[in-house]
């Protein structure tokens, strides 16, 4: 299903035919949202793609992976706060694909939100205004790993273990929680780690 917006639509009209195609959506299989721009400025909705010009926009129902392209979106931001704050852009990345799987929209039922998925008072904490902007999510998310990495002298288990479970837990045994859901975390963030380090390395040694 594809709708059209031109730039002369009167406010009534454009707001109607939104809502009416939300709503036609809202009963199909697909979740995702898609927009591109002509160039007569009329702007395309779809959740059908038929052309690589439409951009990912959102979910409309439930909860499904975003598109490679919306993934890959992500470096030039991963790569900005890694340098802000000196930390791997792999570790980085594994955290956002463990916690969220690169759903900027992702909530858990805890309430943690967005791509690092932090918790309302981390990402105050943290300066981070709109947790579902990727922007601030990530940045708000590696300062409180730089934080945690800090706070256990580097260890990066530790500190993977203290973004999961908590600060004081990991003091109080000061060594990863005995909780399972922890230790999960743990494992799968350094299995992600270790993938995307290598194919870093040999992105690097293919130049």
């Amino acid at each position: 299903m594809v709708i059209s917006i031109g730039t002369k639509a009167g406010n009534v009209w454009l707001y109607g035919a939104i809502a009416l195609w939300v709503h036609l959506l809202s009963s199909s299989t697909s979740a995702d949202i898609y927009k591109y721009v002509d160039s007569d400025g009329v702007v395309h909705y779809t959740n059908v793609p038929t052309s690589s010009k439409f951009v990912w926009v959102m979910h409309e129902t439930g909860k499904t992976k975003p598109p490679r392209s919306l993934v890959t979106s992500f470096d030039d931001i991963i790569k900005e706060a890694s340098f802000l704050y000196d930390v791997e852009e792999s570790l980085v990345k594994a955290i956002i694909k463990v916690e969220s799987d690169f759903d900027p929209y992702a909530v858990s039922e805890d309430g943690a939100r967005g791509l690092m998925q932090l918790m309302p008072e981390t990402a105050r904490l943290m300066g981070v205004r709109d947790v579902h902007d990727s922007y601030e999510n990530i940045l708000g998310g590696v300062k409180y790993l730089k934080y945690l990495l800090k706070k256990f002298n580097g260890n990066i288990q530790l500190a993977l273990a203290a973004y999961n479970a908590g600060e004081r837990r990991v003091k109080k045994y000061m060594a990863i929680p005995p909780f399972d859901e922890t230790k999960r975390f743990v494992e799968r963030v350094l299995h992600y780690y270790r993938k995307y380090k290598n194919q870093a390395l040999l992105k690097r040694s293919s130049r």
